[in-house]
Order: structure tokens, then sequence, then C-alpha cells
């Protein structure tokens, strides 16, 4: 069980701190742009639970089959692939997340939901949030590829060691 736990956690460690960084740097900008306006956007702890859902997220879609349809394709192919399954996984997550919140904490009946959804959800907020993760994706699977195709470690290697 403490393997398992180890090895879990090993996974989801970078894409949180991928995400974690990515997230407080879009609430940082967002804030420093509203802040003539005297808007405060987001915070510390709301980019740091979304960057663990998107970690979690993460582990879920790599648990899919078909996530390794186009491993042995062009670089390019996997890259996209991937990252419009990640994509497309968050977002219903953070479905799941508004759902949760309320049926379970605000106590509301299931078929108030999607009124709810369409009478007062920002949709704007989401749908930007969104194409932001999209972008993050898509660095991070970029990233992640490179490392793949590398070998685990040589992109570390190259990027931080004094004469690569």
């Amino acid at each position: 069980m403490g393997a398992w736990f180890l090895r879990e956690l090993h996974e989801i460690a970078a894409p949180t701190i991928f995400f974690f960084i990515g997230f407080n740097l879009i609430v940082l900008t967002t804030n420093l742009i509203l802040a003539q306006y005297f808007i405060a956007f987001g915070h510390f702890m709301l980019a740091t639970t979304s960057a663990l859902v998107v970690g979690k997220a993460v582990l879920i879609a790599d648990a899919l089959p078909f996530l390794r349809r186009y491993d042995r394709a062009s670089l390019i192919k996997p890259i996209l692939f991937k990252t419009l399954i990640y994509s497309v996984v968050v977002f219903f997550v953070r479905l799941l997340e508004e759902f949760v919140e309320f049926w379970l904490v605000a106590h509301n009946p299931v078929r108030d939901f999607p009124a709810h959804m369409i009478a007062t959800f920002s949709w704007h907020r989401f749908l930007a949030i969104q194409i932001w993760i999209l972008v993050l994706f898509l660095i991070y699977v970029t990233a992640s590829e490179f490392n793949h195709l590398f070998g685990a470690g040589e992109l570390r290697r190259i990027l931080f060691a004094q004469n690569p």
C-alpha cells in the first residue's frame, strides 16, 4: 500500500507543480491587470486547489487505455491528442466539481442544476480558465513527450546541467 501511494505521489508531483506555478501566474497577472479597478480575481489557495484537481485529472486520464494510441506516430500527434484528452477530462472534472458544490454543499436538488448552470454560472470565466488549461497542457505534454523521447531525466539534464 505504501509503495502504491509513493508511486501515485510521484506521478502526480510533476503536473501538480507545473500547474501550481501556471495557475498562480495567471492569478497574479490577472490581479495586477484588475488592480486599477479594485477588483480581486482569485487567490493563492484557489490556484493551488485547481492545480491539485488538474494533477489528479492527469492521473485519471493516464489510466485510460486509449491515451497511448499515437505513441508510435510523429511527435505532434501524441502531443495534440493527449492535450485534447487531458483538457476534456479537466473540463468534466471542473463541471463535476460545480455539481458537487451545488448539490452537496448548497443542498440544492439535482434537477435544478441545469437551470443553475444556465442562469448563474459564469461561463465566460469558466471558458477563459479552460483555454488557459488547454495552453498549459500543451506546454506540459510537449515537455513530457520530449522527456519520454530523450529518456527519463535526460531533458532535466539538458536544461539544467552546466555543460549539456
